[in-house]
């Protein structure tokens, strides 16, 4: 069973347990954060807080956790600097909200679909390494960089660098030790079979450890002991009104300043950036491979935001950090992200001394286990078989991240790989084409003969548009040239999100491409399981569609060498369909079939002749075939033939050179009212031929009649709704198929919806 379609009873004690390690992990970098931005503590509480319910409610993400991000301090110290109060600046994180609720209104959220993922891969490699670097120097107790401070150059004028050189020299014992007992039992754990099962998140026990030694450390008066600048330093009130008195709001005087707009508009856009890159980095990581909706985010972060403004919150986004601590402990569902936000509340309100217990270390190792991770060897090795146009703009991104900041780094990789883009050749929209095969609807994607990293956005929406259960086939038998990153996405289509979801993948013409073998895994003929399970209806309904695609010019691409080998032990067609001889009228061609699908019998007129009724009987009752067609058409010779002979009193044999038409001219007669006869000079200009197209589909309906009347057999799989006997009449003009009935069918009223072909 799907994660995302579990029960209650199963994801609710997983979501517990990730709320839990999110809100230990939070809980630091939100004080950590505010302090680097030089705000408030409690502002980076108050953004975790409402990040956590606010937008963990409204957000259609199930993994992504928000709150204050590392990649705005730079630009909110800024900001709060420039505008001179930090009333000033919640009025701009207000207005920022409005604008973010704006975009979403208006859909901006698809310039997510636009990042390559060898941007995407960077930015959480290089989250990961930077979680490591600046974390080892709080593991053992040198604490002089903020929680949650992830640029290169630090506000205490060190670099990442530096700063593990400075740690050298500064080590706490005590916070050594409980740092690198954290990093021990939390590889443990996730190896340990016996600890895996325990119904407690490692974070929480990692966190409990870290204050048990802390506790212990004090009683015994070691030296080791960790203080409390080395501690969780949440700010603590005394009561209910010290606690509000935390709360801060913006002036209404400054939401007329133009420079508070301006601000509003720097945070708007970078805040939007960093939440759809992130959100696009934990869909690639959340082992459902659910696709979170960027414009429903954008709306979430935005009231978010006005929200976090009106009580004193710095400004928010998606953090990758928290949302890979949240898939890390298993969290299912969003409700992880809400639960996390009211044990942030709860707790600060309740148990603030209690939080206060808890060093920096153990929170430190929590991250970095979370940045390995994120960091694996196996993500480098993959992006490096990638080729040089991934593995480039990967390596850039990373090491712009880690000697910059988050957004210069994703920048200068989005610009990177857009170098790489402008040096694709030519690129053209995909064609999608929802083919409706006897054994159910195919998608058909067939690539562009140049397609590049601009058709990823469209690749991506065709291919997550695929329902559960459904099939789809990528055809690149026209393409000379696929983009790495169209590679990629196919790849991981193929490998992780299809195997997610239940879909059936076939591959055409991409083995030339490296991507994948040519393969159709999914029946394309009808094979007797597939004749077993049809109706008389759902065979009408294929053949319908079938004339459709004809008609659009978008006919299935069927690998007729399988469909030879696959036929070759048996047949198991799904209709019988009696034509004429004439050669504008193939049935196999106006309908868009396969090897194997029909029996095709053809003569002069359609008529049922004494043979012709044998085969037809030998189609459906011993080989199962489950509607007959008779399918007449426009323009018919033998029809135009049979209403000039009468007209004239003259047998074919003495009009023609002909010795055997003399019957079949009778058969087709039939149809025809003699009182409605005209002589040959007595028709209007065109008169003639609509009279002769109205006999083609008398002559069909009569012909049904016919079949009814001379085989018992086809009159009784008709009653007992075994089969169906349905006319049609080709139009030679059009090339459409016109299905009727006579009163007497068994079948339900021709009203099946034809295929919609885009």
């Amino acid at each position: 069973m799907p994660h995302n379609s579990s029960p209650l009873s199963v994801t609710l004690p997983k979501d517990i347990n990730a709320s839990i390690a999110v809100f230990l992990v939070a809980l630091p970098l939100c004080l950590g954060i505010a302090l680097a931005s030089n705000a408030p503590l409690f502002s980076g509480l108050i953004s975790g807080i409402v990040g956590g319910i606010v937008v963990g409610i409204l957000s259609g993400s199930h993994k992504s956790v928000s709150g204050p991000a590392a990649g705005l301090t730079a630009i909110v110290a800024a900001q709060i600097a420039s505008l001179g109060n930090f009333e000033a600046f919640l009025a701009a994180v207000v207005i920022a909200g409005v604008i973010q609720v704006l975009m979403g209104a208006f859909r901006l959220g698809f310039i997510a679909a636009f990042f390559p993922s060898s941007v995407i891969k960077g930015l959480l490699a290089a989250i990961g390494l930077i979680l490591i670097l600046k974390q080892i120097p709080h593991v053992f107790g040198h604490d002089s960089d903020a929680e949650g401070e992830m640029s290169f150059d630090q506000p205490d004028k060190e670099n990442t660098f530096s700063e593990l050189l400075a740690t050298m020299s500064d080590i706490l014992p005590g916070a050594a030790l409980i740092g690198l007992a954290s990093i021990a039992l939390l590889l443990a754990w996730d190896k340990v079979k016996v600890l895996k099962k325990l119904p407690v998140p490692s974070a929480l026990v990692v966190v409990v450890l870290g204050v048990v030694i802390n506790m212990l450390l004090r009683k015994m008066g070691h030296a080791w002991e960790v203080k409390a600048s080395h501690l969780v330093q949440v700010p603590v009130a005394q009561d209910l009104k010290g606690f509000f008195g935390f709360l801060q709001f913006p002036g209404i005087e400054h939401f007329s300043n133009p420079i508070v707009f301006k601000a509003a508009v720097t945070v708007a856009l970078v805040a939007t950036l960093e939440t759809l890159l992130n959100l696009e980095a934990v869909d690639k990581i959340d082992p459902d491979q659910r696709q979170s909706p960027p414009n429903r985010e954008l709306f979430a972060q935005g009231v978010g935001n006005i929200a976090a403004g009106m009580i004193g919150g710095l400004p928010m986004t998606s953090v990758i950090v928290r949302s890979s601590v949240n898939i890390n402990s298993g969290g299912r569902t969003k409700l992880s992200a809400i639960l996390h936000g009211f044990l942030l509340v709860i707790c600060v309100v309740t148990v603030p001394h209690w939080l206060n217990e808890i060093p920096l270390s153990a929170l430190a190792a929590i991250l970095i286990v979370t940045g390995f991770k994120l960091a694996s060897p196996k993500l480098f090795k993959q992006m490096r078989a990638e080729g040089r146009q991934q593995f480039l703009p990967f390596v850039i991104t990373i090491l712009s991240i880690v000697f910059t900041d988050l957004l210069t780094g994703v920048l200068v990789g989005l610009g990177v790989s857009i170098l790489f883009i402008l040096h694709s050749n030519l690129r053209r929209p995909l064609r999608r084409v929802m083919e409706k095969h006897a054994a159910g609807d195919v998608l058909r994607i067939e690539l562009a003969n140049q397609v590049s990293f601009l058709n990823r956005a469209a690749l991506e929406r065709t291919l997550h548009s695929v329902p559960r259960g459904g099939r789809v086939l990528i055809d690149a038998r026209n393409t000379d040239y696929i983009d790495p990153d169209i590679r990629d996405v196919i790849a991981d289509f193929r490998d992780t999100t299809s195997k997610a979801h239940g879909v059936e993948v076939g591959f055409v013409g991409l083995k030339e491409h490296n991507i994948s073998e040519d393969q159709i895994q999914f029946v394309d003929f009808t094979s007797r399981e597939v004749q077993s399970g049809l109706t008389p209806q759902a065979v009408l309904d294929v053949l319908r569609a079938g004339n459709q695609r004809f008609l659009a010019g978008q006919r299935i691409q069927r690998d007729f060498g399988r469909q030879v080998s696959a036929t070759a032990t048996g047949q198991f067609p799904m209709a019988a369909v009696l034509g004429c001889i004439d050669s504008r009228a193939p049935a196999e061609v106006v309908f868009d079939l396969g090897l194997g699908d029909i029996f095709s019998a053809r003569v002069a007129g359609n008529i049922a002749t004494t043979e012709l009724l044998g085969s037809i009987e030998y189609a459906c009752a011993v080989v199962g075939a489950k509607l007959v067609v008779v399918l007449g058409h426009t323009s018919c010779g033998a029809v135009n033939a049979a209403v000039d002979l009468l007209a004239a009193a003259k047998k074919a044999s003495e009009a023609t050179p002909c010795g055997n038409l003399d019957g079949l001219v009778t058969e087709i007669q039939q149809a025809i009212n003699p009182a409605t006869l005209k002589k040959p000079d007595a028709w209007a200009p065109g008169e003639k031929a609509a009279y002769s197209n109205e006999i083609s589909r008398l002559n069909v309906l009569q012909t049904i009649r016919n079949i009814r009347q001379r085989s018992a057999t086809l009159d009784k799989l008709v009653r007992e709704d075994k089969i169906a006997i349905v006319g049609a009449l080709y139009d030679v003009n059009t090339g459409e198929v016109s299905f009727f009935q006579t009163a007497d069918s068994s079948i339900s009223p021709l009203s099946a919806t034809m295929v919609a072909v885009s």
